[in-house]
């Protein structure tokens, strides 16, 4: 399984990569969206972990652009952002767990 962590905080990013890979999956980690965007179209990825707010392009942008592109792979949101309606936002959009 090949899954792609979206993180901006670099020490975040780090743990989330080394942890998935000693559990056996195969990570790649980006730290914005616009790199996100280019690894998603470059690539085939069984799954998402995905920040909110992030430099160039924001989480709710980028899976609003994947849903449009007809792509359905499982986006799990991980973010400081918890309140109702963003939890409410992000599963609206298309996002699997949040």
């Amino acid at each position: 399984m090949r899954i792609l962590v979206v993180e901006d905080e670099m020490d975040m990013n780090r743990l989330l990569v080394k942890t998935l890979k000693r559990e056996g999956y195969s990570v790649d980690g980006c730290f914005d969206g616009e790199e996100a965007w280019l690894h998603l179209m470059g690539a085939e990825y069984d799954a998402v972990v995905l920040d909110v707010m992030m430099p160039k392009k924001d989480g709710y942008t980028l899976i609003q652009e994947l849903r449009d592109k007809g792509k359905d792979l499982p986006v799990l949101f991980l973010t400081a952002k918890d309140s109702i309606a963003d939890r409410v936002k992000g599963l609206d959009l298309g996002a699997d767990d949040y």
